[in-house]
């Protein structure tokens, strides 16, 4: 099979797909499948042959999908006007302290939180498929330990989590006192990285009466 054939088959795939595709899947289209430098090299090519278009190639954690550039994106969201899910500062920070600090367990997000963690914030986070359990800490009760899932780093645009701000780099003009210091520093590396993330002045009120906190004065929205 010559390598436009290669090139057209998975091009086809990546576009119908729907969702990132691995490589190995990829190899499997051929029979017999295809060795991971021919897959590499197909996907590089198709990768810079896209390079001049609205559309990109691009590599995520969970493989390669092709999605449209950031200059058009804001014509594409008009496709669907829906406002993206907005979740509170408590959610925002869990999120960021398991991102960076990973695998934690509830009592380690709530030490550095200085906050009990609600039921409702694991499993916002859950539903979204954004962390998981991905084991037990060998402790008395065997709290569950928490991790970013691949689902996260997709809905970033990200590989790795090696990808995610350094927070040397970050401003830290902005923080709040030092009890809540390193997860608002986390939060805004991750506001950095991603669209998809926002805050919502109701559910924050709504989660911080659930831990009967008072709500927050400061809330954040990402586009």
């Amino acid at each position: 099979m010559d390598e436009p054939h290669i090139r057209n088959i998975i091009e086809a795939a990546l576009l119908t797909a729907g969702e990132p595709v691995a490589a190995g899947k990829l190899a499997k289209l051929f029979d017999p499948p295809l060795e991971a430098d021919l897959v590499a090299q197909a996907l590089e090519d198709l990768a810079r042959s896209w390079a001049g278009r609205s559309v990109e190639l691009v590599q995520v954690a969970s493989g390669w999908r092709f999605q449209g550039k950031a200059a058009i994106q804001p014509y594409l969201d008009r496709l669907a006007p829906e406002k993206p899910p907005r979740y509170s500062r408590a959610v925002m920070e869990t999120l960021a302290i398991i991102a960076y600090q990973q695998p934690v367990t509830r009592g380690d997000i709530e030490s550095i939180r200085g906050v009990a963690v609600s039921t409702y914030v694991i499993k916002a986070l859950e539903d979204r498929q954004w962390v998981e359990a991905v084991g037990h800490r060998e402790t008395p009760g065997r709290p569950a330990l928490y991790a970013t899932t691949k689902t996260f780093l997709d809905d970033l645009g990200l590989r790795s989590l090696a990808e995610l701000p350094p927070l040397a780099e970050l401003d830290p003009s902005h923080l709040l006192e030092m009890p809540d210091a390193p997860s608002k520093a986390a939060e805004t590396a991750l506001a950095l990285a991603s669209p998809l993330l926002g805050t919502d002045p109701a559910a924050e009120s709504g989660a911080a009466a659930d831990r009967g906190e008072p709500p927050a004065s400061e809330t954040q929205t990402l586009h």
